[in-house]
C-alpha cells in the first residue's frame, strides 16, 4: 500500500482528486489532505507518506518551501506537483529539489492516474535497491564477497547525501578505497536507448541493467587506469564516476579524456551511444551533491541537444531562468494573422534557438512549445469563431509533446501545426467576409476597454455597412457584436478579479464599463455570480 498525501489550498481541488479517484484499485491509500505546505510538513512529522500531491501557490508556506523541506528531512518521499500555467517556470525551479514529476493544471483522472502509477515504480526500484543493499549488509560475513555492491552503495549515500559520510567512509576504507583529495567533481553517464527521459518496456529493463553494468567495467577500467577517481553504478540504470584530485587545467583536460574514451570504448562494446555530464568541482564531500546535481542537468540538455554528448557544466555560462518567449509569440501571431509564413517561421526558429541556448529541461521546454501551439490555436479560433473544435485540436496536440522522445521530434509536431493552422487561414481569409470578420475581432481585441466603442466605430474602420457587418459578424462568429463586446469584458474582468486586488470600480473602469453598477449586472448574469463572490471564491 502506497501512502499518499494531497496539499492544495482550494478544498474542491482536494475533494475532486480524492472523490475522482479509486486510491484502493491502485494499491493506494489517501492518508490525508492539507491546505497549505506548513499543514503538509506538519503532518509527515507524526505520519509516515510516500508520496506528496502539491499545489505550488498556496498560503503560509508554499509547494517550492514544502518541496526544499521534504527533500532535506525526509529524502525517501516522493514530490509531484501540479500548478497552473502561469506559474510554469516557477515551478522548475523546485526541480532542485528532487520533485518527481510535474503536472499542469487542470489535471484529469486519467494524467494523475499515470504519474502515481510512475511514481510507484520509482519507489518499487528504489526499495528494491535498498532491500538488496540491506539484505546483502546483513547476510555478508566478509565483505569482499559483496566489494561492488557495498562500493556502489556508499559512493552513491555519500554522493546523494542521503547517507552517513563517517558510515561511508568507513566502509569504503575496509574496501582500500581513500577518497582524501584537495577537490572532487561528479560525472553521470547514461545510455540514451534508456534514458530516464522516455518510457521503456519491462523486457527492456532487464537488457538495460546489463548494457549498464558493461558500461560501469568499462567505465573502472578506464578510470582506475588513470588513477582519476573511482566508477560506480547509480541505481540499476546509469553509472557515475566521482573524479578526485586537484582542480587545474590539467586534470580538467584528462577528465575530458577519460570520459571521451569510456563513450567510444562503450560504443564499440554495445554499439549504442553514451551521453555525459560532467558536474562543477566542489571542495568537499558533503558537497558532492551539488556536482551531481549539475551532472544531471548536463545530461538533461540531451533532449535539447541529442544524444551522444558530452557536457561539461563548467563549461557552460548561467542561462537565465526568466526566459521570455512573448515578443516572438506576438510576432509570430501576427504573422499568422497578415499572411507572412516567413515571419512565422523566423519566429519558430528563434524560439527553438533560444530554447537550446538556455539549456532548459524536458519540462520546461515541453511547455515552451505548448504556448507556441497556443498561440497559434487562438489565432486559428479568433477567425473561425469555433473555440471549442480549437480548444480540442490544440490540447490533443499539446498532450502529444512531452510524448516525443526528442526535442527535434516535438518542434517538428508544432511546425506541422502552424504550417497546416498557417494554409487554414489563408483560405479563410481569400473571403472576404472572414478577413473583415477577423479585423473586427482584432479591432474589438485592442480597444475593449474603451467604453464608447460601438458598431459604428468598426463598420467606419472596415469601411462597410453596419448591416452587412452585423450580418457576416454573426454568421461567422455565432455571435453580435454587443455579445462578443460583452463576453470579452466581463473574461478581462474575472482575469483582473483572479490576479489582482483592485476594487470592483477600478475594474470596470479598465475593462470598459462606465458604470460600475451595470458592470455588477453584466458580470452576475454571465457567471452567475457578483464580482465581489467571485473574487473572495478565486483569491481564497
Amino acid at each position: 500500500m502506497y501512502r499518499i498525501l494531497l496539499v492544495d489550498d482550494e478544498i474542491l481541488v482536494r475533494d475532486a482528486i480524492r472523490e475522482n479517484i479509486d486510491w484502493g484499485a491502485m494499491d493506494c491509500q489517501l492518508v490525508g489532505d492539507c491546505e497549505n505546505g506548513r499543514q503538509a510538513m506538519e503532518f509527515v512529522t507524526e505520519h509516515p507518506v510516500d508520496i506528496v500531491l502539491t499545489d505550488i501557490c498556496m498560503p503560509y508556506m508554499d509547494g517550492m518551501e514544502l518541496s526544499k523541506f521534504l527533500h532535506e528531512k525526509y529524502p525517501d518521499i516522493f514530490i509531484v506537483i501540479f500548478s497552473g500555467f502561469g506559474e510554469f517556470e516557477y515551478a522548475q525551479k523546485a526541480i532542485q529539489y528532487g520533485v518527481s514529476e510535474y503536472l499542469l493544471k487542470p489535471v484529469t483522472a486519467m494524467e494523475l492516474r499515470e504519474v502515481i502509477g510512475r511514481v510507484k515504480e520509482k519507489i518499487d526500484e528504489k526499495r528494491g535497491a535498498r532491500e538488496q543493499m540491506d539484505s546483502l549488509l546483513r547476510t555478508s560475513e566478509d565483505y569482499r564477497d559483496n566489494a561492488l555492491m557495498i562500493r556502489f552503495g556508499a559512493i552513491e549515500g555519500l554522493v546523494s547525501c542521503t547517507r552517513d559520510i563517517q558510515e561511508s567512509l568507513y566502509q569504503l576504507e575496509r574496501l582500500g578505497i581513500h577518497l582524501d583529495a584537495q577537490s572532487y567533481k561528479v560525472a553521470i553517464l547514461d545510455l540514451d536507448a534508456y534514458s530516464q527521459l522516455f518510457q521503456i518496456e519491462a523486457d527492456q529493463r532487464q537488457e538495460s541493467q546489463l548494457m549498464t553494468f558493461v558500461l560501469f567495467n568499462i567505465s573502472d577500467e578506464i578510470v582506475s587506469r588513470e588513477n582519476a577517481g573511482i566508477a560506480y553504478q547509480e541505481g540499476s540504470s546509469r553509472v557515475c564516476v566521482l573524479f578526485t584530485g586537484e582542480k587545474n587545467k590539467e586534470f580538467e583536460s584528462r577528465i575530458q579524456a577519460v570520459c571521451k574514451e569510456i563513450q567510444e570504448k562503450a560504443g564499440e562494446a554495445i554499439g549504442m551511444g553514451v551521453s555525459v555530464g560532467i558536474g562543477g568541482w566542489v571542495r568537499s564531500l558533503t558537497e558532492l551533491h551539488f556536482s551531481h546535481e549539475q551532472a544531471q542537468k548536463g545530461i538533461e540538455c540531451r533532449y535539447l541537444l541529442g544524444g551522444n554528448l558530452l557536457i561539461n557544466m563548467e563549461d557552460e555560462k548561467e542561462q537565465e531562468s526568466g526566459l521570455s518567449i512573448q515578443v516572438f509569440l506576438e510576432d509570430l501571431a501576427e504573422g499568422m494573422k497578415t499572411g507572412e509564413w516567413n515571419l512565422v517561421q523566423s519566429n519558430l526558429d528563434q524560439i527553438v534557438q533560444l530554447i537550446q541556448k538556455a539549456r532548459v529541461g524536458k519540462t520546461r521546454a515541453c511547455g515552451y512549445l505548448q504556448q507556441i501551439i497556443r498561440t497559434i490555436g487562438l489565432c486559428l479560433g479568433s477567425v473561425t469563431g469555433d473555440h471549442k473544435k480549437e480548444l480540442k485540436q490544440r490540447e490533443s496536440l499539446q498532450a502529444k509533446i512531452p510524448e516525443q522522445r526528442t526535442f527535434q521530434e516535438a518542434v517538428t509536431l508544432v511546425e506541422e501545426y502552424a504550417k497546416k493552422s498557417f494554409e487554414e487561414l489563408q483560405m479563410m481569409n481569400s473571403s472576404s467576409g472572414h478577413r473583415q470578420a477577423a479585423l473586427a475581432m482584432d479591432y474589438i481585441k485592442t480597444r475593449y476597454m474603451q467604453p464608447d466603442l460601438n458598431l459604428n466605430q468598426i463598420c467606419s474602420y472596415l469601411n462597410i455597412s453596419t448591416s452587412y457587418f452585423s450580418t457576416i459578424f454573426k454568421e461567422l462568429t455565432g455571435e453580435t457584436f454587443i455579445e462578443v463586446l460583452g463576453r470579452l469584458r466581463i473574461e478581462k474582468a474575472m482575469e483582473l478579479l483572479e490576479s489582482t486586488t483592485l476594487k470592483n470600480y477600478e475594474i470596470a473602469e479598465k475593462v470598459g464599463f462606465a458604470d460600475p453598477h451595470y458592470f455588477g449586472i453584466c458580470f452576475k448574469k454571465m457567471t452567475g455570480k457578483t464580482p465581489t463572490e467571485y473574487a473572495r471564491e478565486k483569491r481564497r
